[in-house]
């Protein structure tokens, strides 16, 4: 026997074809998947990797820490990949890196495994430096048979391997409680619009119902803490999700189609539905216009959520850098307490209204144009002559050089 494997096994064309190549190459495989909230029959995929000819199949719950660890600090983080995408796909990929290295540990296993090895790799070298890696899709016996899906597809039909592709519907999916995403196959040209009947998270926004949905968020040192939604109440970080999901996915909120730069310098075409990931940012991004202080914003804008979003998009979750990165994060959430009120319908989200029982920053006497209780329209010259020092100067710089500005 060539070794034991843990294959990341998702049940899909990729996986299913790797693992029965693994199976005739000689190695004994276990194969683990992942909870974080995709729709997936789990006892089927289980069965299907047993039949296959894994030795064992092992599936561990980690919606909660999926949830609280990777989307709800992506939310405080405002993250936004090129200013679209909202991560679904790399946030859980540290989330199952890391439960798979426990499972791999507990089995004495090296590691096999299919889709998105920049992610999963520098990750499980971060937790383990000395762990075997084999990466089928980098050795030439394997990518030689197989140069694309519809060889893929082949073999799966010459070995018996059940798939819910077809050369006629090929684009891939990756699905969790964040998202679901689709690329690949029809979708590679930019220009082709993705047939209705692709999305999974999300109703067309012409379907949705004629009547609003109106919900209360409240963040607690920007995490969401509750909502309410019809007089209801959700604590549960798990209840919570599942419930913006609903709303949104009822409501059509959350697709969009991009063409993004990959990490390795690649653009790829990809579809997105994030529902309650889509409805937690607008939320928090409200949140923190009322009660975050503006020379923090700005600073937490500039330095942490661009690198934050690109470290962990790039697969630099385990990385020193996400961390110096994210205890700043953390330090500008401690006065992000507020409850904001949105409404969602027919494919948007808008905010009500929000307010805060605990943080001052906003003062409505400050804000009326009708008190001067605090300053005079005098103070206002002063500040103007300060403001005004330098930009002098550099009006007459610009007159001296010939390029005056008007």
């Amino acid at each position: 026997m060539a070794g034991r494997l843990c294959l990341a096994y998702s049940g899909g064309l990729d996986t299913s074809c790797i693992l029965r190549w693994l199976l005739d190459a000689g190695y004994e495989v276990i194969c683990f998947l992942a909870n974080v909230g995709q729709q997936e029959d789990f006892d089927a995929v289980e069965a299907k990797a047993l039949k296959i000819g894994a030795s064992k199949m092992v599936i561990l719950d980690l919606r909660r820490e999926f949830i609280e660890e990777f989307c709800f600090r992506a939310i405080q983080c405002n993250a936004q990949y090129e200013g679209r995408y909202l991560l679904g796909t790399s946030l859980a990929r540290p989330a199952i890196a890391r439960a798979q290295m426990r499972v791999a540990k507990d089995h004495g296993c090296d590691f096999g495994k299919g889709n998105d090895g920049i992610r999963f790799e520098l990750a499980f070298l971060s937790m383990d430096p000395k762990i075997q890696i084999i990466a089928p899709w980098r050795m030439p016996k394997f990518y030689q048979q197989f140069q694309g899906r519809n060889d893929l597809l082949d073999y799966a039909a010459a070995k018996n391997i059940p798939t819910v592709q077809s050369k006629a519907k090929p684009y891939s999916m990756d699905d969790n409680l964040s998202h679901c995403s689709y690329e690949a196959g029809m979708l590679e040209d930019p220009a082709v619009t993705p047939p209705d009947d692709m999305w999974t998270r999300t109703v067309d926004a012409r379907a949705a119902p004629d009547a609003p949905v109106d919900i209360t968020i409240t963040f607690e040192q920007g995490l969401p803490t509750r909502l309410v939604v019809d007089n209801k109440e959700h604590t549960d970080s798990i209840e919570l999700f599942d419930a913006l999901n609903d709303i949104g996915r009822k409501s059509g909120i959350g697709r969009i189609d991009i063409v993004e730069n990959r990490f390795i310098g690649l653009k790829s075409r990809g579809c997105y539905d994030a529902p309650a990931m889509t409805i937690l940012r607008l939320a928090h991004l409200d949140a923190e216009g009322l009660v975050l202080d503006s020379r923090v914003r700005s600073l937490r804008d500039c330095f942490v959520t661009h690198n934050w979003t690109e470290l962990v998009y790039n697969g630099l979750y385990f990385s020193p850098e996400r961390e110096f990165l994210e205890n700043s994060l953390l330090f500008s959430q401690q006065r992000v307490n507020a409850d904001v009120r949105l409404r969602c319908y027919k494919g948007s989200v808008s905010v009500l209204g929000r307010s805060s029982k605990t943080e001052k920053l906003y003062s409505e006497e400050d804000a009326s144009m009708d008190s001067l209780e605090n300053f005079t329209p005098l103070d206002t010259t002063g500040f103007i002559n300060i403001n005004s020092i330098r930009l002098k100067k550099f009006g007459m710089q610009k007159a001296e050089q010939g390029a005056g500005l008007f």
